[in-house]
């Protein structure tokens, strides 16, 4: 493992976000949309996150997405048990404040998708002609 920068990663990372914004704003009537596939996002988000500055194998990369979920489920877990709540609501938002262990179903989809796309040769390819027109770019 070592630190890079990488432009596709990090542009994959950007947009995720942005949807997690979108979900997190206005999708507050979207019921399983918003937390079933908010969890997978939030994942995703994590891998390409990580995938951005740190050059690694992707099963590495898909199994700390995964843990960050699953540590985020656990702290929600012991958070209920010891009677707190974040007194931010923004917080709320971002952590959530109901554990599920559904939400582990959608870490582990968020995490496959990302090691499959990134394994199966689809990002690489897309990563491949990313490359090659901002070459091409440079040269005119």
């Amino acid at each position: 493992m070592s630190l890079r920068f990488e432009r596709f990663n990090f542009v994959c990372s950007i947009i995720l976000f942005v949807m997690l914004a979108i979900l997190a704003t206005l999708g507050s009537k979207w019921g399983l949309i918003r937390s079933l596939g908010g969890d997978v996002l939030a994942t995703m988000w994590i891998y390409y996150s990580l995938a951005a500055i740190v050059k690694a194998k992707p099963f590495l990369l898909t199994c700390i997405s995964f843990l960050a979920g699953a540590g985020v489920e656990l702290c929600q877990l012991l958070a209920v048990k010891a009677d707190y709540q974040f007194e931010s609501h923004l917080l709320r938002v971002v952590f959530g404040s109901t554990p599920d262990w559904w939400d582990l179903v959608a870490y582990a989809m968020g995490a496959l998708i990302c090691l499959g796309w990134n394994t199966r040769g689809h990002i690489s390819y897309l990563k491949e002609k990313m490359h090659k027109s901002r070459h091409e770019s440079q040269k005119l």
